[in-house]
């Protein structure tokens, strides 16, 4: 394992502390959400307070089974990226990231297009991962006649993460489907969801992320099921067969409680046979993009590079 920016670290610890010290005043997310903290995280940007700023460059649209999408297309295209967005599989939205998303575009040359995935608790698994799958199934049958290319590429962060690898397991399983898409790109993702040893040894600290933060995210996605139930590979890709799944940049921060599941997930997309990047960011912790920090501007452009390139 290689950890980069550590000539950042003293920021970003300095900047974790900040954070926990100013969560130290906000009620505690723990194991359940309320209906009056959720509807406060499906209104605010994720990791803030302030409702997400929307821009006219965004384009929604309804695609295939009825799913809804926001579309980004820059003046030149050459690639196509299908985004899945975080929040724990109940809150943010495709129009959460206007900007990040539009300045990729832009910089990478990509149409990105980022589904609206139905959100749990009301809707949970298997709704989400079959709202990515339709709109992926779309977006192969149409993106040379709607974007004028081919190139398809696909990744997310957290949650989305983890929908990302479902939908490449999900078109090969269910479709026979490999090598539609080029690249996979997996921002701190949980990849076990009953749970990997760094995600029950994490604890309570009051980062974006912690132990009880992820447990309760589970239990609102998967309701009703036990862990032994949630190691099903159509649930946790971490126990799937990840054999022809495409080229991979998995990243994670050192101070995230799904440390491990990246990791773990490097490992066995390697050894299945497919090319992996993997980043670990000194000192980062959950979703630590969100935020101004110097290890964001690093990572973003990390990103840009690998969706160019890819």
């Amino acid at each position: 394992m290689t950890i980069t920016d550590a000539d950042c670290l003293a920021e970003t610890l300095a900047f974790n502390k900040q954070f926990e010290a100013t969560a130290a005043s906000r009620p505690a997310r723990g194991e359940t959400l309320d209906a009056t903290v959720l509807a406060s995280l499906r209104r605010n940007r994720l990791g803030g307070n302030t409702p997400p700023v929307r821009l006219p460059q965004g384009q929604d649209r309804v695609v295939a089974d009825g799913v809804k999408v926001r579309a980004f297309v820059p003046d030149r295209v050459d690639g196509v990226y299908l985004h899945i967005h975080g929040g724990g599989w109940a809150f943010g939205s495709a129009s959460g990231q206007d900007e990040r998303l539009w300045h990729l575009a832009e910089q990478a040359r990509l149409a990105v297009v980022s589904i609206e995935y139905r959100l749990a608790p009301e809707h949970p698994f298997p709704a989400g991962p079959d709202d990515c799958e339709a709109a992926a199934r779309w977006l192969m049958d149409h993106a040379a006649a709607e974007f004028g290319t081919q190139r398809l590429l696909i990744g997310g962060e957290s949650a989305g993460a983890h929908l990302s690898v479902m939908t490449l397991l999900r078109l090969r399983d269910r479709h026979g489907i490999t090598g539609a898409f080029r690249a996979a790109h997996l921002l701190f993702g949980p990849y076990d969801l009953s749970m990997t040893p760094s995600q029950r040894s994490f604890g309570s600290k009051r980062l974006l992320s912690n132990t009880d933060t992820v447990r309760g995210s589970y239990e609102l996605f998967t309701p009703e099921m036990g862990a032994e139930q949630r190691r099903d590979p159509e649930v946790s890709p971490l126990f799937a067969d990840l054999s022809g799944l495409p080229p991979a940049r998995i990243v994670v921060g050192t101070e995230d409680p799904l440390l491990d599941d990246s990791l773990f997930l490097a490992q066995r997309w390697q050894t299945a046979g497919a090319p992996v990047r993997l980043g670990v960011v000194a000192g980062a912790m959950h979703g630590f993009t969100l935020f101004p920090l110097t290890i964001t501007e690093r990572e973003l452009r990390r990103e840009r590079d690998f969706l160019a390139t890819a």
